[in-house]
């Protein structure tokens, strides 16, 4: 009906819009039929198929030529005026509103990329950590055949069943405040996390976190300091919080501040993962922490600390954090369960300074869903129970035998040269190439015959990079790490024998 734009008689419109329902209805639907009618009538509404000032038939006409009742036509009819598309003239019928929607369709646009901010264009172009789905090198992955899922199933109902849960008023106080007593006494002996259960608050993971410091602690166009090589995670929060990043170099000794502290403004954030920096998998010195908290102190920036997998260490027992090292240091402190545990389990916890703590619980509040008050109580048992304390123990033995193991299917690259970090901490090695063509073609290689790896050079984000791969081996069994680890070593071999 549209095609002609010369006036059309009521008669004309009545008829046409009287085939089209009788057909509608006609056809197989689940919808009642008032829905049915309204959608036709709206559809063509919208498409300009009825223009503006067209009059529709009425609710008696329609209830007379088509398969509905009265009260029906008159609810569509209604809607629609409800809604702007139809209006009633006082005796003289309902027309389509003189507001024209030719044009206008239910079809969404075709995407483009300038549909996205600079900020959103930024964060999707970070990789993600979890690009590598191979369970021999997948990064950030536990033992989760190793976790003792019987015995956490059996507290989580525990804590499910009627009555267990109690009032829904610990979702306004950051958290369950057992976990919170778990995390705290947990921290202060396992960490040397300087700090009361009520400077806790619970999250849904480091994420979370990172996104809460950058809301409260930075304004847009502040400079944050994230070391480089760092973590994807933090200059993606970094970066949709519209902070200015301030790449640090990151050698055996950990960030090094001094090298950018005269060359760029005075930072308000500084991101570091001091006890198991991520990805080289090197600790921050203390020379460097002292001169971190200092550097923080004179530019009045707050230092935030992701203990990154700080339990997990193997030759040496943890080393203390950077929170605990001076009194009244200007850290955040962030945790999570996700490598202890398991990642779906989606919780993590901030230490908030305790002139800070009200405001990051009321923002988190108001920008968060809380966690189920259930689960959270159910961690605390575990916690409590000393069945976490247990597991970590049982893991580190167990993250040593897959290490090793892959270090064994390395040996034929190793002993002809290939370089791997220390692996002191941590969940996966860094293998160091010799260039981004080496790096590249074992990606390559690695893709076509189902091994997928993860590029060291993707971590860096200032003018310098460096070639290597980041091999997870906590995800999977000895027997699982011995057939891709091979494969990788003679790869590397022949890769060195052609020169790339």
């Amino acid at each position: 009906m549209s095609e002609s734009r010369e006036p059309v008689s009521d008669r004309a419109v009545f008829a046409w819009v009287i085939d089209g329902l009788n057909r509608r209805l006609a056809e197989p639907s689940g919808d009642p039929k008032q829905r049915r009618v309204y959608n036709a009538l709206r559809a063509w509404i919208v498409s300009g198929e009825l223009m503006p000032d067209m009059r529709l038939p009425s609710s008696r006409l329609l209830a007379r030529e088509t398969d509905m009742g009265r009260n029906t036509a008159l609810g569509a009819i209604d809607q629609l005026v409800a809604e702007g598309f139809l209006v009633a003239r006082e005796g003289a019928g309902v027309y389509v509103t003189a507001v024209g929607f030719a044009g206008l369709s239910d079809t969404p646009n075709a995407p483009t990329s300038d549909r996205l901010s600079q900020r959103g264009r930024a964060v999707l172009a970070v990789s993600p950590d979890d690009a590598v789905t191979h369970p021999a090198f997948t990064l950030g992955m536990p033992a989760l055949d190793r976790f003792p899922e019987a015995r956490w199933r059996r507290v989580v109902r525990r804590h499910q069943r009627p009555g267990a849960q109690q009032a829904l008023h610990y979702r306004t106080h950051g958290g369950h405040p057992d976990l919170k007593a778990a995390i705290a006494d947990y921290v202060r002996l396992a960490r040397g996390v300087v700090c009361q259960a009520d400077q806790i608050l619970i999250t849904h993971g480091t994420q979370q976190g990172l996104g809460l410091v950058a809301t409260l602690l930075a304004d847009g166009g502040d400079s944050a300091w994230i070391e480089d090589p760092g973590y994807l995670g933090a200059r993606a929060a970094f970066q949709a919080a519209d902070l200015r990043l301030i790449p640090v170099p990151v050698d055996d000794d950990g960030l090094d501040g001094s090298a950018v502290a005269s060359a760029h403004p005075a930072p308000r954030l500084i991101y570091t993962t001091p006890s198991n920096q991520y990805p080289r998998g090197v600790t921050l010195a203390l020379k460097r922490r002292l001169a971190l908290l200092e550097t923080a102190r004179q530019h009045e920036a707050w230092i935030v600390e992701d203990d990154y997998d700080s339990e997990l260490r193997y030759v040496s027992s943890p080393l203390a954090c950077l929170q605990g090292l001076a009194g009244g240091a200007p850290v955040i402190y962030l945790g999570t369960f996700s490598k202890t545990l398991f990642p779906a389990l989606q919780l993590g916890y901030i230490v908030v300074p305790r002139a800070l703590i009200s405001r990051f619980r009321r923002a988190n509040a108001r920008l968060f869903r809380e966690e189920d008050p259930a689960l959270q109580a159910a961690l605390a048992d575990f916690m409590n129970s000393g069945e976490f304390a247990a597991h970590i123990r049982k893991m580190r033995r167990c993250y040593r035998r897959r290490q090793a193991a892959l270090r064994e299917a390395l040996a034929p690259a190793t002993n002809a040269g290939l370089r791997l970090s220390s692996g002191a901490a941590g969940l996966h090695l860094v293998a160091y190439l010799d260039s981004i063509a080496q790096e590249t073609r074992l990606v390559d290689e690695g893709a076509a015959v189902g091994v997928s790896l993860a590029r060291l050079s993707t971590y860096f984000i200032g003018g310098r990079t460096e070639p290597g791969l980041v091999l997870g081996y906590a995800g999977a069994d000895e027997a699982e790490i011995a057939r891709p680890g091979g494969w990788l070593a003679r790869a590397w071999r022949a890769s060195q024998d052609d020169g790339s």
